[in-house]
């Protein structure tokens, strides 16, 4: 007689909990188990294996030591399946809680991790560690166990994203060593000698008289000694030459003092 697995009562039974039993009876819907309770196993006939099943007794045998889970327990019998159940369900799996897997596929934007839910989940290469990472393979490989953290869970796209990052503690940044008060100071005059030279005035300025605009002017006064006004005209410097020429052009038409 195969091994069965004791229990004080049924209704101590958790879902997916292992049990081993003996085929007691077959019928066109599935078969009774004996798993050593109170209450008969129900194996239905969906729940003999992953692919359809035409005949039960194709399957199964009266008599026959058979591995199976507990689905669900109810007041008259404990429902059955030979169909190894996941490790995760879909209703199981929250934001923020921390699984186990192993990294069964590599993709350039990501790793895949079997943790026993439906479906793989994923760690985005930008959530495999701290740091620039290029591709994936950089930090785990095929076969790795791994811990991640789930972040975020579909449901109806089925699709788990996880990260290994948050798992890890974060990087502190090394404090900056105080600056020299001396060169501190010193950064102080050089700020202010860049002010002064930005305060500059390259405002270009006019100029000096040249010896034929001292002449005008002389010729202006001596003109307003005498009471006759002068029409003052702008002048422009020109070259020493033309200054010769203007100012003895001027002395024969002014007159002179005397």
């Amino acid at each position: 007689m195969s091994e069965i697995i004791e229990t004080t009562s049924a209704e101590t039974l958790a879902p997916k909990t292992k049990l081993s039993g003996k085929i007691a009876k077959i019928t066109l819907a599935g078969a009774l188990v004996d798993v050593g309770q109170e209450v008969p196993g129900v194996l239905h006939i969906s729940q003999i294996q992953k692919d359809p099943v035409n005949k039960v007794e194709d399957v199964l045998q009266v008599g026959q030591t058979v591995e199976v889970w507990v689905k669900r327990v109810k007041k008259d019998r404990i429902e059955l399946t030979m169909i190894e159940p996941l490790g995760m369900e879909w209703n199981e799996i929250q934001p923020e809680m921390v699984v186990k897997g192993k990294v069964v596929r590599l993709e350039t934007y990501g790793a895949f991790v079997d943790f026993g839910a439906e479906r793989p989940g994923m760690i985005h290469v930008s959530e495999l560690t701290r740091g620039y990472v290029k591709t994936p393979n950089e930090v785990v490989k095929e076969g790795d166990e791994v811990e991640a953290m789930v972040l975020e869970v579909n449901r109806k796209k089925k699709q788990i994203r996880l990260s290994m990052k948050a798992l890890m503690p974060e990087i502190v940044e090394e404090e900056k060593p105080a600056r020299d008060p001396k060169k501190a100071r010193g950064n102080k005059r050089g700020k202010k000698q860049e002010e002064s030279y930005e305060k500059v005035d390259d405002t270009p300025r006019e100029p000096e008289l040249t010896a034929m605009q001292i002449a005008w002017q002389m010729a202006m006064d001596r003109a307003k000694t005498k009471n006759k006004p002068v029409k003052m005209k702008s002048v422009k410097p020109t070259s020493n030459e033309q200054a010769d020429i203007l100012s003895r052009t001027l002395e024969k038409q002014l007159p002179t003092g005397g």
